[in-house]
């Protein structure tokens, strides 16, 4: 089993929904973003999405966008990403860490030794914004080489035809988007979300998470009673830009950042209870 069926395996015969924060790696700078992941687990995250930074990402709204271009602005660059999940990996062996982010620098990374080197340095999946199903064979065949989940996103706008394309193929979990749009553009809609992700786990057996819109640890506890996985993003980069803009000291922006996590993950988990 991977760390990632291990992770959702675990939390299913607990009865809870898995807590899955997302940061941009190097936002605002290396050391920061290495000492944000480290306390991630701790925090409450059973899995992390680590962002890859773009100067031109599709799918993330403003928030997200600015975390991208600080991460640049510090030296990021993919090989850096790498280079953080190794070090990330020196002190955790067991949560599931996905790289999320768009094609681009990975096509200019080289397709087949990015899915080599992301596995080697330890990372479990690739979220890859803009590469759809069906064109995500030349990722997703070394993926599977190394043993990388492919995770896909499901939409509002998804239909049955679109869907069978979706899962076939995908793997780790599924990725659905609680809303039409982009990344912290409007809250989500629970009821809305709860009917689609009935609907899908009556076509898949993976693990269904839900991101896009959730704020706050109510809106946490509501999409965990019935989603396999919560996953937190603008929020969380909020809170990021938050402490940089009132100066905050490293160690601190550090433990804001955690301890917003820690109310968000302890909602999650407790909501079916």
């Amino acid at each position: 089993m991977t760390r990632i069926s291990q992770t959702f395996s675990a939390l299913k015969k607990q009865n809870r929904s898995a807590f899955v924060p997302f940061i941009t790696a190097g936002d605002p700078d290396f050391e920061t973003a290495l000492m944000l992941l480290n306390e991630m687990p701790k925090a409450g995250a059973d899995l992390i999405e680590l962002g890859i930074p773009f100067s031109d990402p599709m799918a993330d709204g403003p928030v997200n966008q600015a975390s991208y271009l600080r991460a640049l602005a510090s030296g990021m660059t993919l090989a850096k990403v790498l280079d953080l999940v190794r070090k990330f990996r020196k002190t955790d062996a067991n949560t599931p860490l996905v790289l999320m982010g768009s094609y681009n620098p990975i096509h200019a990374y080289g397709t087949a030794r990015f899915a080599k080197d992301s596995a080697e340095a330890g990372a479990d999946g690739l979220l890859i914004v803009d590469l759809p199903p069906e064109e995500d064979e030349v990722l997703r065949a070394p993926a599977s080489l190394h043993g990388l989940s492919v995770i896909r996103f499901v939409t509002p706008t998804s239909d049955a035809t679109r869907l069978n394309t979706i899962l076939d193929g995908a793997s780790g979990y599924l990725y659905y988007i609680s809303m039409a749009g982009i990344t912290g553009s409007k809250p989500i809609d629970p009821n809305e979300t709860k009917a689609a992700i009935d609907a899908l786990r009556a076509r898949t057996s993976l693990p269904c998470t839900v991101g896009f819109g959730i704020r706050s640890p109510e809106q946490a506890a509501t999409v965990a009673r019935f989603a396999d996985g919560v996953v937190v993003g603008t929020a969380i980069v909020s809170k990021i830009l938050e402490n940089i803009n009132a100066g905050a000291k490293r160690a601190a922006l550090v433990s804001n950042v955690a301890e917003f996590c820690r109310a968000m993950a302890k909602s999650a988990h407790a909501a079916r209870a």
